[in-house]
């Protein structure tokens, strides 16, 4: 049995497991979420130790494991890690143990919500793990059904079932988009197989013809784009994350959202490459509407937890830079900042939510001063305000320089703008907050307000804030492992028409630079 069977399986073996267990033994119940959860992020470090030595198969994935399901449609459990999905597996292991640590917070139906957490937690993991089609979009609709019931049933603020109803109706439509160009794709590959890296090899020795790529193409951009809050169709997001729990809104904005993003660089990019080329300029174009006018939303907000919301996806903009770069440098950035706003995503939200439940309030002009009385929570979040900002040190800030230098010979224009909302606005309203949330004149009624006590309450936020000064400090910690399996994404574009490109103009250049200058490696 691989290894990654064990680290989403045990969250769905808790689940499973919990249904059995009586709804008042509340104590049982949380430590069995938490032990779950806790045993899968163990097995997510081994796992990520051990990669570099781990044996290779022909294809070029460890911790392999297939077993046939139904042959005559080529669907098997198909299971397998590469430097695409090894950082990505880590860090959902890891926020799924800290959103189940910070689940402290849910008073109500305790058993029906950490069922449904572990539920959210084994299906995304599984999905990144999953090399089979089928079974690709089968665990994260899995992890996407939670979502909904644990907004509409133990989500705050009034505005919770509108942003149930919201949220459920733009990414129902996501998936549905995704789930036709998946079954278009299949039909027209004409192998037979929903095995990932068959159908891969299979598009390299029999292209897709170009027609059939512009049809499935934009199917998958836009499918997956709304999964992941592409502007224009991001509005769902911050008012979804700032009515969800907080454990649940740290699973989403974290770890599930990037599933539209792995699913283009895995699947989209090196299936259907002639067509990815002609819609990667107007994805660039795209990315500033989630940077610039995302960021400028952001200013405006109010409310602590609609600011982060906003903040996050105005973060996705850079990754979608990344990956229209169709370089070395750009997709190897863009799958780093996956990773890292995973960790900061988890963290801020899971600091709003402690805020929360000690002040009854995110409302930004009704805080105030409170780094005097939470130490550790300010503390805390004044870190998280600066990785937003890209502080170097922080892993946000490797990433994001990557792809600045990925896209810059690429798109000038859009990178120069991007750039500047990141550094400006971005700062902008990070900053403000900190100013009028921990600092300034403490309200009388916040006097006797508790910091998190304890080593058990303290630990989601510091291991969630170590892993982004981790690989803030030792990039290569995850570069090292994503570059190989990025250069043979980026090796799909290195056509005769590219290689004849003028130098100034060509994607395929700033890769060769990459290679040729490893000091650029962070």
């Amino acid at each position: 049995m691989s290894i990654l069977t064990c680290i989403f399986g045990w969250p769905l073996a808790a689940a499973l497991a919990l249904v059995f267990v009586p709804r008042n033994y509340r104590v049982i119940i949380r430590a069995i979420a938490v032990l779950a959860t806790l045993l899968s992020a163990v097995l997510a470090v081994k796992m990520f130790a051990e990669y570099a030595g781990a044996p290779v198969d022909a294809e070029g994935y460890r911790f392999v494991q297939q077993i046939p399901w139904v042959p005559s449609l080529g669907i098997s459990y198909h299971v397998g890690v590469d430097g695409l999905n090894v950082g990505l597996i880590l860090m959902g292991a890891i926020v799924a143990f800290a959103a189940a640590c910070c689940s402290w917070e849910i008073q109500s139906r305790e058993k029906e919500f950490y069922i449904l957490l572990l539920v959210m937690s084994g299906g995304i993991l599984g999905a990144f793990a999953s090399l089979d089609l089928f079974f690709f979009y089968f665990l994260h609709e899995l992890a996407l059904v939670p979502t909904f019931i644990m907004i509409g049933v133990w989500g705050r603020g009034e505005r919770k079932n509108y942003a149930t109803f919201q949220i459920t109706l733009y990414l129902s439509i996501g998936a549905l988009l995704a789930l036709i160009g998946l079954i278009a794709l299949y039909l027209q590959a004409g192998a037979n197989t929903f095995d990932i890296p068959k159908l891969i090899e299979h598009a390299r020795e029999n292209p897709l013809a170009a027609g059939a790529q512009n049809f499935i193409f934009p199917l998958l951009l836009f499918g997956f784009g709304i999964l992941v809050s592409l502007w224009p169709f991001h509005s769902w997001a911050p008012l979804g994350y700032s009515s969800a729990p907080s454990p649940t809104a740290m699973l989403h904005a974290g770890v599930l959202k990037k599933f539209g993003l792995y699913g283009l660089i895995r699947i989209a990019l090196p299936l259907l490459p002639q067509a990815a080329q002609s819609w990667m300029h107007f994805l660039a174009w795209l990315c500033l509407g989630n940077v610039l006018y995302i960021g400028w939303v952001a200013m405006r907000q109010r409310d602590l937890n609609l600011l982060i919301g906003n903040s996050s996806v105005a973060h996705m903009g850079f990754i979608f830079l990344g990956i229209a770069s169709l370089n070395l440098i750009g997709v190897t950035g863009a799958v780093f900042i996956m990773v890292a706003h995973g960790f900061l995503a988890a963290l801020t939200f899971a600091l709003s939510g402690y805020i929360y439940h000690k002040t009854g309030t995110l409302q930004i002009g009704e805080l105030g001063g409170l780094c005097g009385q939470l130490r550790f929570i300010g503390a805390a979040l004044v870190m998280a305000a600066l990785a937003g900002c890209g502080l170097p040190g922080f892993a946000n800030f490797v990433g994001e320089i990557t792809v600045f230098f990925g896209a810059w010979k690429v798109f000038p224009v859009v990178t120069g703008l991007a750039l500047w909302g990141g550094l400006v606005i971005g700062a902008v309203y990070m900053m403000r907050a900190v100013r009028n949330v921990l600092h300034g004149p403490l309200p009388e009624n916040y006097a006797n307000l508790a910091d998190a006590a304890g080593l058990w309450r303290k630990l989601p936020y510091a291991l969630l804030l170590a892993s982004l000064f981790l690989f803030g400090f030792f990039p290569r910690l995850l570069t090292e492992q994503i570059r190989p399996d990025a250069e043979k994404i980026v090796s799909t574009f290195q056509t005769p028409a590219a290689a004849g490109r003028e130098p100034g103009n060509s994607r395929i250049e700033t890769a060769s630079v990459y290679n040729r200058q490893p000091a650029i490696e962070h």
